[in-house]
């Protein structure tokens, strides 16, 4: 969704092997994950694995990235840049920038989610331009979806790897495991990318190859500036750029809370993991038995463990915290990750590569409406109590350009000839048209729904470690209507609704009064907002 990306797990050629030597598919990724810093060596807990992260080779970004507000940037990498071009086949229709004319809509970002609604709005006829600096680089962010999410799209042939089902920690005990029986996957995402490319080109989607710098309206037009001074105008502008936020306004303070996760996929000698299965939360705390402090800090502030086992010998593994404010340090979750492969008796041969994920999730959405259209990130489509956004953005995309290309529509059922401009005529039109497409993008009910996963996400933040396991016993414990169109936010309000009251009856008594105590200033806060929606 950046318009650089981040570093992420590395998929390449070792996922395709798997195929090779595996009779099953196997996936990646708890959640829809944005990795927002470079890797870095720095000093470990363990001498070996820190040795080995001092020499290995690392996938670095070729932009510098742009981290969102609010969470501290990683010193820079010395690691060689990963390739700016993974498609030498695919020649981009380019802009001449000495004269780019007047485009229908004008994109800022060359993310799945800019990609999306550029080809859709421009196969119904209308000049579409998208400005990246590097439209052809790889993504080099996780994608993670259930399998489910892609099927309904008709993407399902864009997977990489699948689990048929995951793993759910939440303790020690012997009724501590759950089994997830919900097919997971890693979206292939170099086929993703070439296939929207492909279908922008057949569309006839120019591209600019540029940074985006500011926006300027006038006029009933919309003027993207860009990197050494060139000035591209649309009727519409829309912002695809992510959690950089890089255009679109805020009107109210953006507070969101962060999930934080740092990974890293091992060669290994062997290691303890069932490889026909995920490991989606691991919240055990053995491994921190000889470490009282950090016990206590984990007690406190919760990580799990999520593992993907792509063999008996290559495992990814990544210490993740579900919700923060602020952030978990980095440097804290790598230790509670060096404990946890010490506790595993796990030997790395090799690493591979690292990734440093910071997702913001919830806060308030951007000023609605404004002259700027956002999708993805921007636009606040982040599950604000899990952090998946790739399938709600590729599900989103089709209203979004619909109703853009709705707006533009009105723009020429007004034209008196075939040779006037289709086009708002004026500022009014153009807010007016702006408006109309946020309307679509964000109606009441969505607005609903996302004030209760806010909510969600305000108790979660304020759970520790016993705690959050209650919460996770009760939350698997609901019907597969339930925590699946949770995740997937496929349940109306109403629906939302019924979950909370299944999910209290669901929960131990202890659980129920936490859930009480820690949720009802949320709870006021949220029927505060919902006010504003009748």
């Amino acid at each position: 969704m950046y318009t650089a990306p981040y570093l992420s797990s590395r998929v390449g050629a070792g996922s395709q092997s798997i195929r090779a030597i595996m009779p099953f598919k196997i996936a990646t990724s708890a959640m829809a994950r944005k990795s927002i810093l470079q890797p870095r060596s720095t000093i470990w807990p363990s001498p070996r694995l820190n040795n080995l992260r001092n020499t290995k080779s690392i996938t670095g970004n070729s932009t510098a990235a742009e981290a969102p507000p609010g969470v501290p940037d990683a010193p820079a990498t010395t690691a060689p840049p990963p390739p700016t071009n993974i498609f030498p086949d695919i020649t981009l229709p380019v802009l001449d920038s000495s004269n780019p004319g007047i485009f229908d809509l004008v994109i800022a970002g060359a993310g799945p989610a800019g990609l999306a609604v550029a080809e859709r709005v421009s196969a119904a006829g209308f000049s579409v331009a998208v400005i990246d600096p590097n439209p052809l680089c790889p993504w080099i962010n996780n994608y993670g979806v259930w399998c489910d999410e892609f099927e309904a799209m008709g993407l399902d042939d864009c997977y990489d790897v699948v689990w048929d089902k995951a793993i759910v920690h939440l303790d020690s005990g012997e009724k501590g495991m759950r089994m997830l029986n919900r097919p997971y996957a890693r979206v292939d995402r170099p086929k993703l990318k070439r296939r929207l490319l492909e279908r922008c080109m057949a569309a006839g989607v120019t591209f600019h190859l540029a940074k985006v710098d500011s926006v300027e309206h006038g006029n009933g037009k919309s003027t993207l500036l860009c990197e050494a001074g060139v000035r591209i105008p649309g009727s519409l502008a829309l912002d695809a750029t992510g959690h950089s936020r890089r255009l679109v306004q805020y009107d109210q303070k953006f507070d969101p809370g962060y999930q934080g996760a740092y990974g890293i996929t091992i060669e290994v000698e062997s290691h303890p993991f069932d490889v026909y299965s995920m490991l989606f939360m691991d919240w055990r705390d053995d491994h921190l038995a000889n470490d009282p402090e950090m016990k206590a800090r984990n007690a406190a502030l919760p990580t799990f463990l999520y593992a993907m086992p792509f063999s008996p010998t290559k495992v990814f593994l990544e210490e993740t915290s579900l919700v923060a404010r602020p952030i978990v340090p980095f440097p804290e979750l790598k230790a509670r990750l060096d404990a946890r492969i010490a506790h595993l008796g796990i030997k790395v041969k090799a690493i591979e590569d690292e990734e440093y994920c910071a997702i913001p999730m919830g806060g308030v959405l951007p000023q609605i409406p404004q002259r700027v259209i956002g999708v993805g990130g921007t636009a606040g489509m982040v599950h604000p109590s899990t952090g998946y956004m790739i399938a709600r953005v590729l599900g989103a995309a089709p209203t979004v350009a619909d109703a853009i290309v709705e707006q533009l529509s009105a723009g020429a059922d007004k034209a008196v000839n075939s040779e006037e401009e289709k086009a708002p005529k004026n500022e009014a039109d153009a807010a007016a048209a702006a408006a109309a497409v946020w309307g679509a993008m964000w109606p009441v009910q969505r607005i609903r729904q996302r004030e209760f996963f806010d909510f969600g996400m305000e108790v979660l933040l304020k759970l520790d470690l016993e705690e959050t396991r209650e919460f996770f016993s009760a939350f698997f414990s609901l019907s597969d209507f339930h925590w699946h169109g949770f995740l997937s936010s496929r349940l109306s309000f109403f629906e939302l609704i019924g979950f909370g009251l299944s999910l209290f009856v669901h929960s131990s008594n202890a659980a129920r009064l936490d859930l009480l105590q820690k949720g009802l200033p949320g709870l006021v806060r949220m029927l505060s907002r919902l006010a504003k929606t009748l």
